[in-house]
């Protein structure tokens, strides 16, 4: 497994006709379940070790209900490596794209 996604249910669904498995998940305790689930986090048994996705792509609406606990995960530099897409209404408002935070961090427009 490559590639895992949380979020709303037509997000989730539109990723399964790629072929990329996931979780629907609309509250707080639906998304760290997910979450937990498949980074293993809080020795939650969840997936087997050789199955842990590498990219955990999370919709911005599901990612901004574990803020907290995205942010920890990414400061441990262990897979899955967690991406944040923009959900059905487009970027989530205070959300930095991708174009944004490269520009910030090398201060070039991309």
């Amino acid at each position: 497994m490559n590639f895992y996604i949380i979020g709303q249910r037509e997000i989730v669904l539109a990723f399964k006709m790629t072929g990329i498995d996931g979780t629907v998940a609309d509250t707080r305790e639906q998304v760290l379940d997910a979450f937990n689930r498949v980074t293993g986090r809080g020795g939650v048994a969840g997936v087997p070790s050789e199955q842990i996705p590498r990219v955990l792509i999370l919709s911005e609406e599901a990612a901004a209900l574990i803020e907290q606990e995205e942010i920890e995960w990414q400061k441990t530099g262990k897979y899955p490596l967690i991406v944040e897409v923009p959900g059905l209404n487009g970027h989530m408002s205070g959300h930095k794209t991708l174009t944004d935070a490269i520009r910030e961090a090398v201060g070039v427009n991309v």
